[in-house]
């Protein structure tokens, strides 16, 4: 049998294993049926913001929930690993000490110093960095399953306990727009401060437009200046959508639709592509939204500070 496998085409293979995972939905559809639409179940839940150490002084809510859990977890665990590397350098490097000086010469000579000045980039690589390995943490972690799913608790000894579930601080829309505004003014307050206030405005206009006439360069201004505020959209949306989708694929996926549905043996079908999902969203989403994050600033703090436009 082993033999007559290895022989096989790789479309071969691949259509077997489909017509397997079909012909167990079927089996499976037809010994336990379908209990049709299962209106109790709210996929949204999962990403409802339930606190879960309530804290109100006076009019002010300041409770822990799971988006402040997860961004200081993200938060500790990027000191701990920069702190904890770099306390453990070697001149033989082992392998995780190569992958973080990969990581590190990506941010350095890749990111910052490759989209703006040197002066600039040694000034302002410590923020990129940072940028990145918060936002490459904070997406890695809402891979991690924790307790945190208020939506189905469990009790022990009489104790409500939130339920493992997996979310992630970058899939709630705040946090991706809180980051977009820190660099919005940074970068604009940076441009003012190396050109001066009115000279850093009129650098928005492309050069060789002194023969304009006045309406044609208000009216390219104008829509420089909808361009800069369209970035905090931009930024902040890219960020937001990308890791929110990843999270709502392996939700239905990994046994959601399934619920949602009422038919069971839909599972048989999901659950691998779940897994699929799963190795593709950690192993490649997660890196390349920080990575393009952290280029994006380095490119508008480059912009900024630039002598042209």
């Amino acid at each position: 049998m082993t033999k007559r496998l290895n022989k096989l085409s790789t479309k071969a293979k691949v259509f077997l294993g489909l017509g397997t995972m079909i012909a167990l939905a079927i089996v499976l559809g037809a010994a336990f049926g379908n209990e049709g639409r299962n209106n109790d179940y709210q996929p949204q839940n999962e990403f409802k913001l339930d606190p879960l150490i309530s804290i109100k002084i006076g009019g002010l809510d300041l409770s822990i929930n799971k988006a402040v859990l997860y961004l200081f977890l993200a938060a500790v665990f990027t000191i701990i690993v920069m702190v904890w590397i770099a306390n453990r350098m070697q001149a033989r490097p082992n392998r995780v000490q190569t992958a973080i000086e990969a990581t590190y010469d990506l941010t350095r000579n890749n990111i910052t110093f490759g989209n703006m000045d040197r002066s600039y980039a040694l000034k302002w690589f410590p923020f990129c960095a940072t940028a990145f390995f918060f936002i490459w943490f904070s997406n890695l972690l809402g891979y991690l399953p924790l307790p945190t799913n208020t939506e189905n608790e469990i009790h022990i000894f009489g104790l409500a306990v939130p339920t493992f579930g997996i979310y992630a601080a970058t899939a709630n829309i705040s946090v991706p727009l809180a980051l977009t505004l820190v660099v919005w003014i940074s970068y604009n307050v940076e441009g003012i401060r190396t050109k001066g206030f009115f000279a850093y405005f009129r650098s928005w206009l492309p050069p060789g437009l002194e023969d304009m006439n006045p309406v044609g360069k208000a009216a390219i201004f104008v829509i420089e200046v909808i361009s800069h505020f369209v970035r905090l959209i931009s930024l902040s949306v890219r960020l937001f959508a990308n890791i929110l989708a990843g999270h709502l694929l392996l939700l239905f996926m990994g046994g959601g639709l399934a619920v949602l549905l009422g038919l069971a043996a839909l599972g048989a079908l999901t659950f691998p592509m779940a897994f699929a999902f799963f190795v593709f969203e950690l192993g490649l989403i997660a890196t390349l939204q920080a990575f393009i994050f952290a280029t994006l600033t380095a490119i508008y703090l480059g912009g900024a500070t630039a002598e042209s436009h």
